[in-house]
């Protein structure tokens, strides 16, 4: 048993710290990426917005996003050609809004539903090439305007849809 005395250099919170480590660490990994050791290069394309409801920065922020995520959380080199060894695409193809709260028969809260449709290619093994969907469901205030609320939330949509993207693409869960 670990003293807590003054003479002892450990404080409890240490102690405390290191034993939450040791504990989480068998657990959970907080970087699941999963790359093979051949894969040097990647190239992440402009997502384009087809949504009906179309914010104009949402393209821009959630590439570059997306982009700065790939460079900080991964080895791979990012490239404008071709022959990138995985190639990302994507494309917004919607954003809705709809009602998920009523008081009084009016609405009190409402959702935003935005969708990408994302493509991988890996060139080195086609078989890893997919295509999927990503929804993300952000609630805001009924008595904001879709402008306002898309503003409010502008850091959390980005954030979460790239972190929803990165995972479906680098992540083994």
């Amino acid at each position: 048993m670990i003293s807590m005395s003054k003479s002892n250099p450990l404080s409890f919170a240490s102690v405390l710290l290191i034993s939450l480590m040791l504990l989480f660490s068998g657990c959970y990994s907080f970087r699941d990426v999963s790359i093979p050791p051949e894969v040097k290069t990647v190239r992440i394309q402009y997502f384009e917005n087809k949504a009906r409801l179309f914010n104009p920065v949402l393209s821009p922020l959630l590439t570059d996003k997306l982009r700065q995520k790939v460079i900080s959380q991964t080895r791979l080199t990012q490239v404008q050609g071709e022959d990138a060894d995985y190639d990302i695409a994507g494309t917004i193809t919607d954003c809705s809004v709809s009602t998920t709260g009523i008081s009084n028969q009016q609405a009190a809260s409402n959702r935003l539903n935005i969708t990408v449709q994302i493509e991988f290619k890996n060139r080195l093994d086609e078989s890893k090439n997919f295509e999927a969907s990503v929804t993300r469901n952000f609630d805001f205030s009924a008595s904001l305007t879709l402008d306002q609320a898309q503003l409010q939330l502008q850091d959390e949509i980005i954030r979460n849809l790239s972190d929803e993207i990165f995972n479906r693409i680098f992540s083994n869960w």
